[in-house]
């Protein structure tokens, strides 16, 4: 099972890679405005998902969102350190 910091290491590992298949690069190579047009349709999913689906749709979405929340992270250079010291 993934954690988000385990997440966040394999999707830096990637985008370190910089292989043109991966889902993760193309992401980070389209910028945050499209980047944050995608945050905002999966913030809509789990809103929607915890309005009328099961928990464990619920958790899919918000997994969703945390993965296109690190793609924009990787994109402007930040690091989960940069967001932990506002926790």
């Amino acid at each position: 099972m993934k954690s988000f910091d385990s997440l966040w290491i394999e999707l830096a590992e990637k985008v370190a890679a910089g292989d043109p298949e991966s889902g993760t690069v193309q992401a980070v190579n389209a910028g945050v405005h499209s980047i944050g047009k995608k945050i905002l349709e999966e913030a809509g999913e789990v809103w929607l998902a915890a309005e009328h689906e099961s928990d464990a749709a619920l958790a899919e979405e918000i997994s969703q969102l945390i993965y296109h929340l690190q793609t924009l992270m990787l994109a402007r250079g930040l690091t989960p350190d940069d967001i932990n010291k506002y926790l």
